[in-house]
């Protein structure tokens, strides 16, 4: 089985987000696989282990991706691959990492493509979907079981605290949610195995891209931190005097009613 997944670095989710000059300053952070990728990548693992095939990690990014491209590669990935893009696109979005991810993956023969149901950092959860679309396979979000039996696929899916079953078949491409399965820590002979095998580059010369075939649809404004929350206030007084206060709080200060 030819199997892919989708995989974004992200800042650890123990950094500080600071916003300098109307940017996330990345100067000495720490970064990870996203979290929700690693769902994917363990599912990746444990299907190509119970019907045979490989697994490709592939990401968009900058040399200092190969890390976690690694580190997929120690947990029991076959290959991955990083695509550099950042010498010719200034700008990029969903749209334009959902269309270089598909113009690589659209002669590859994906029987399964895995992807994380969303990214830490941004949170859209398009990039997946996106994808499936340029690519004309369906596609599964949120998935939280996967069950193939030949090309048959069974799928069951989080919608919001309860669950969905869904058929399908092969090729597919699903996101992975929290619950799929439990990613395992890549062990000491991964990491030395993960050493020697392959790692592609490429860039978009080499997928016949153009910078204006991958320009982005969507263009950030303004980004800032949440306001910092307020000291909360303890009201006093016996019930009565205390829901004259909150009603009188809730329109002045509040605005709410």
């Amino acid at each position: 089985m030819n199997i892919f997944v989708l995989m974004k670095r992200t800042f650890d989710t123990e950094e500080k987000i600071v916003i300098q000059n109307g940017k996330v300053n990345e100067e000495g952070a720490e970064f990870i696989i996203n979290p929700y990728d690693e769902y994917a990548i363990e599912e990746a693992i444990q299907v190509r282990d119970q019907h045979g095939g490989e697994v490709t990690v592939v990401t968009i990014g900058n040399e200092d991706a190969e890390k976690e491209l690694r580190t997929a590669l120690a947990m029991g990935a076959d290959k991955a691959v990083l695509i550099n893009i950042e010498d010719d696109v200034e700008h990029r979005d969903q749209y334009t990492t959902a269309k270089v991810l598909a113009e690589y993956l659209k002669d590859k023969e994906a029987d399964l493509i895995l992807a994380g149901n969303v990214a830490i950092d941004g949170g859209s959860g398009q990039v997946g979907p996106r994808v499936a679309e340029l690519l004309g396979i369906p596609y599964v979000t949120t998935i939280t079981k996967l069950e193939i039996d030949g090309t048959n696929v069974k799928v069951v899916r989080d919608v919001e605290g309860d669950e969905e079953v869904i058929e399908t078949s092969l090729p597919l491409l699903v996101t992975a949610q929290q619950g799929l399965n439990e990613p395992r820590y890549p062990s000491l002979p991964g990491i030395m195995k993960a050493k020697k095998k392959p790692l592609e580059e490429l860039e978009l010369d080499d997928l016949d891209l153009e910078e204006d075939d991958v320009e982005a649809k969507t263009k950030t404004i303004e980004i800032f931190l949440p306001p910092k929350k307020e000291a909360g206030k303890i009201l006093q007084g016996d019930i009565a005097d205390q829901v004259k206060e909150l009603v009188s709080l809730l329109h002045t200060e509040a605005k709410v009613i």
